[in-house]
């Protein structure tokens, strides 16, 4: 079948593009694995998007769901893994080994977790290993887990794991923590968190499930931890492998953009949020820029069409 747009994303980008493009009456398939994109699985207050004084990531992303799905527009639960352009068309292929066509496309696919690049990291997803606290800290009770990454996200996961877990290390590869002072000393009074700075992870060990990590320390001796979980928090990339070698990627692995309209050096191909080049990765950035991409995509259509 074909549409006139099909959106890739639903985080506030995605959402926002949806939204706007039911309005403009065009013809859209959105298609997503999650609603929420980063946000999704995220309990973490907000406090700055307007008109809400505190909600979680969680709570605002139903709600552009609860919006979005108001709208006239289809909703494919799938991912992307390629896009091409053939003359004015596009043809997008999915997971589920679906191929759909439009004569326009939004990238609001968002960022991904970034991971620690060890070989046997992705055998031991969903046996110990994990990139969500809030889907997996359940699992967890009275365990002990390791928590790689001293930025906010990282203190901010070890101090809900402790609802659960019996011990939390936060292991930082750097010689300072980034995180902020507040949430170092929530993490102090916990009485549950221990903090190792200096620690580069070498190696996942276990049969079946997470049995220990392997970490070289400040001196760069190689210490064994015992643990039973480890949730990887050392911040987030572009996901952008899909469209590699039709649009232009920047050194952070951003689409490359026009600020003022949203495409892409491909005429028809815009992107939006956390996927582009545009500054500033906020929730509401990223809600505007949807819907600024799904007007100017609704600007490149109507031209086709007088063409």
């Amino acid at each position: 079948m074909m549409y006139d747009l099909i959106i890739i994303g639903g985080g506030p980008a995605g959402a926002t593009a949806g939204i706007y493009a039911s309005r403009k009456k065009i013809k859209t398939l959105l298609i997503t694995k999650n609603f929420g994109g980063l946000m999704s699985g995220k309990s973490v207050t907000i406090e700055n998007y307007p008109g809400f004084e505190e909600i979680s990531g969680s709570d605002l992303i139903s709600r552009f769901e609860k919006h979005l799905k108001k709208q006239q527009i289809e909703v494919e639960n799938d991912s992307v893994i390629k896009i091409e352009k053939n003359n004015q068309e596009f043809s997008v292929l999915t997971e589920k080994n679906k191929q759909f066509q439009s004569k326009a496309v939004i990238i609001a696919s968002g960022s991904e977790p970034r991971n620690l690049g060890l070989p046997e990291e992705k055998e031991f997803i969903g046996r110990g290993v994990s990139y969500c606290s809030t889907c997996d800290g359940p699992f967890f009770s009275n365990k002990d887990v390791a928590v790689a990454g001293g930025g906010n996200s990282g203190f901010e996961t070890a101090i809900s794991l402790t609802d659960y877990a019996k011990k939390i290390y936060i292991l930082e590869a750097g010689k300072e923590l980034k995180a902020d002072e507040v949430l170092q000393e929530k993490a102090k009074k916990s009485g549950k968190i221990e903090i190792i700075t200096g620690a580069s992870i070498k190696k996942i060990q276990g049969e079946k499930f997470v049995s220990s990590l392997v970490f070289e320390d400040q001196k760069k001796d190689l210490k064994i931890l015992e643990v039973q979980g480890l949730f990887v928090e050392i911040g987030w990339q572009p996901a952008t492998s899909f469209v590699k070698g039709l649009a232009d990627l920047n050194e952070k692995g951003e689409i490359a953009i026009d600020f003022k309209n949203n495409q892409t050096k491909v005429p028809g191909l815009f992107a939006a949020g956390d996927s582009s080049s545009v500054l500033y990765k906020q929730i509401i950035v990223a809600a505007g820029e949807g819907a600024k991409a799904a007007l100017s995509a609704y600007e490149y259509l109507q031209k086709e069409k007088e063409e």
